[in-house]
């Protein structure tokens, strides 16, 4: 059953003819409601977008989906939902979280979210965390709770969810016109885990150039304490 949630052909099969809307409202959920977390969001919107082409839709019996409405709506949903779980943490504060841990909870997803978001800043963590499973889900609220001003978040919330929704979508509709129909759902799979890998990219950049500055600021700081010393 796991193996089935993770699958993003199966929930499009599943949803049949309520397609699009079933995308639609998984991404909210996802982005912005905490059981959500594990919802395969990346790969549902590339597997959106693939089908969105009339052979690859084919391939999998279902109507094709539309990709007009999936890159005006979809991104509606991505932003709504985040702005939802930042208002649910200005709202609620740290109590949000103040359950043991469970199958559909674990603390572990609330501490890496905080921790991403300190590494990061806020800006850049609303903007990356959309690219990482888990914390994108987390992230909204945790900088609810840490008071990141909700002007502040809408902006880079938007420039977040736009970037992320229209890229996965425009990558699988891509790919959806490359891949023989027959041969579609074979690709499906092993395609999440190159898209989790592509979506983690611009996280290791910045993680990189973090390392970088602080080794930088590092080698600096004895001269700097050495002169003062002068």
């Amino acid at each position: 059953m796991l193996s089935n949630l993770l699958d993003p052909s199966w929930w499009l099969t599943i949803l049949g003819a309520f397609a699009t809307v079933g995308v639609l409202a998984i991404i909210f959920a996802e982005t912005g409601l905490l059981i959500g977390f594990f919802l395969p969001g990346d790969s549902l919107l590339v597997a959106a977008g693939i089908f969105s082409s009339a052979a690859a839709a084919q391939g999998l019996g279902i109507a094709p989906l539309s990709l007009p409405v999936l890159l005006i709506a979809t991104p509606l949903c991505a932003i709504a939902g985040a702005q939802l779980g930042h208002f649910l943490g200005a709202r609620f504060g740290r109590k949000m979280f103040d359950k043991p841990d469970s199958r559909l909870f674990k603390r572990e997803h609330v501490d890496r979210a905080e921790l991403f978001f300190d590494k990061f800043g806020p800006v850049k963590a609303v903007v990356l965390a959309r690219f990482v499973p888990i914390v994108r889900t987390f992230m909204n609220p945790i900088a609810g709770i840490l008071e990141m001003p909700p002007r502040k978040f809408l902006v880079w919330n938007a420039v977040g969810g736009v970037v992320w929704v229209e890229s996965m979508l425009l990558l699988g509709h891509y790919l959806g016109g490359k891949v023989d129909p027959k041969q579609i759902d074979k690709y499906i799979l092993p395609g999440v885990f190159v898209i989790v890998l592509i979506s983690l990219i611009p996280v290791f950049v910045e993680i990189v150039n973090s390392r970088r500055r602080a080794r930088a600021a590092a080698g600096l700081e004895p001269k700097g304490k050495h002169h003062a010393g002068r």
